[in-house]
């Protein structure tokens, strides 16, 4: 939904969460996870050796991620990378450092972010916040199709464990956790197609245009 909102006002988009997945991404390549548990010392060692940026793929109709000038977009998809993205997420340090870098890409504003901290923490002010949820079920059927459609051998069951446990780390989190602000908008999209919850998207951005 996001994505098809930014295209649709001409706006940039950023996926916060696949910067994540982008240092989680790191952090395994270099062993810096160790039976499922961060090795904290050794990450913030190696933070300023991660550089993250986005570059559109005309293929997909939209940005994929690059991880130190290599297109990691379907690497960071992975149920692996999905299952210690939540852990990685939760360092007060890398939180700081991608925050940093989200709030530099928007500093001009014009642009729609997707992520679990943005209207809370990233973007305060923002002009409209929208707090997007759906029943788990549904959730995990999207995400389970998604995967597929990238090639990602899973199952539902499983798709659903990784959501629910996810959920659970970022709301439970002490830094910057999953909450719903008082001035957020919340769709609720379980019985909505794409077209529905980008028209009700774009409705309530023009409403705070006007």
């Amino acid at each position: 939904m996001a994505k098809a909102l930014s295209k649709t006002l001409g706006y940039a988009f950023v996926d916060s969460g696949a910067m994540y997945r982008g240092v989680t991404l790191y952090c395994r390549q270099h062993d810096l996870i160790t039976d499922g548990k961060p090795n904290e010392f050794a990450i913030a060692a190696h933070l300023d050796k991660i550089s993250l940026s986005f570059q559109f793929n005309p293929e997909r109709g939209a940005s994929d991620l690059f991880l130190n000038g290599i297109n990691v977009e379907s690497l960071i998809r992975t149920p692996e990378v999905a299952g210690d993205v939540s852990k990685i997420a939760a360092l007060p340090f890398v939180r700081k450092k991608l925050v940093d870098e989200q709030r530099k890409m928007g500093e001009n504003g014009g642009i729609v972010m997707d992520g679990r901290d943005i209207g809370s923490v990233v973007f305060p002010q923002a002009e409209l916040k929208l707090f997007v949820t759906a029943a788990p079920d549904i959730r995990a059927q999207r995400r389970l199709l998604e995967l597929q459609q990238n090639g990602i051998e899973t199952t539902f069951d499983e798709v659903l464990q990784n959501l629910t446990e996810r959920d659970y780390l970022d709301s439970n989190r002490e830094d910057s956790p999953l909450i719903q602000m008082p001035d957020a908008v919340i769709i609720d999209t379980s019985n909505l197609n794409r077209e529905e919850q980008v028209t009700m998207a774009l409705e309530l951005v023009q409403s705070r245009l006007k």
